[in-house]
């Protein structure tokens, strides 16, 4: 899976200041942008990403995913992603009802990690209890979605994004 983040990674990203940014910073700009909703300042800071990660030589993948991106989400995937976004942040499980690509339904506890984006959706990546490793969760495809509370394990985001190099340590 590819996403925007990381293919900036021969192109790196640069702030109004010149700093690098990190995969997994880019990857938490755009979480909290996208359940911002339609408002002038949210749609200010999408045009700002845009044009912070919007150079010149973009392939296909990249160009879709670019644009999801910076989009706004609906309103109820919106409200899926406040809940992941904090739990993110917080270091806090949730329970997800999750329909897969063939429509079976489970309920699985997830250790969230971060957030990406793949040509035109967003996924939730973390550690999957159920399936006891890391797993990648589109966001229409999560049914609902809700904190358990319990406290999950600090893993580094740039571990569990993909096509980055692995380290002999564990997550």
């Amino acid at each position: 899976m590819a996403n925007v983040a990381t293919h900036l990674r021969t192109t790196p990203a640069h702030d109004a200041a010149g700093t690098v940014l990190t995969a997994a910073e880019i990857a938490a700009l755009a979480l909290s942008l996208a359940h911002l909703g339609a408002g002038p300042q949210a749609a200010t800071a999408r045009r700002a990403l845009h044009s912070l990660l919007d150079n010149a030589g973009h392939d296909d993948v990249v160009a879709a995913t670019l644009a999801t991106l910076t989009a706004p989400l609906d309103a109820s995937t919106a409200d899926r992603a406040r809940v992941i976004a904090a739990a993110v942040t917080e270091h806090r499980v949730v329970r997800l009802c999750y329909g897969d690509a063939g429509a079976n339904v489970t309920i699985r506890e997830v250790e969230p990690v971060t957030c990406l984006v793949h040509r035109d959706h967003w996924y939730l990546v973390g550690w999957c209890r159920m399936r006891r490793g890391v797993r990648a969760f589109r966001f229409d495809r999560i049914l609902a979605v809700e904190s358990t509370g319990l406290p999950s394990r600090p893993r580094r985001a740039d571990r569990y994004l993909p096509f980055q190099r692995r380290t002999a340590h564990a997550a």
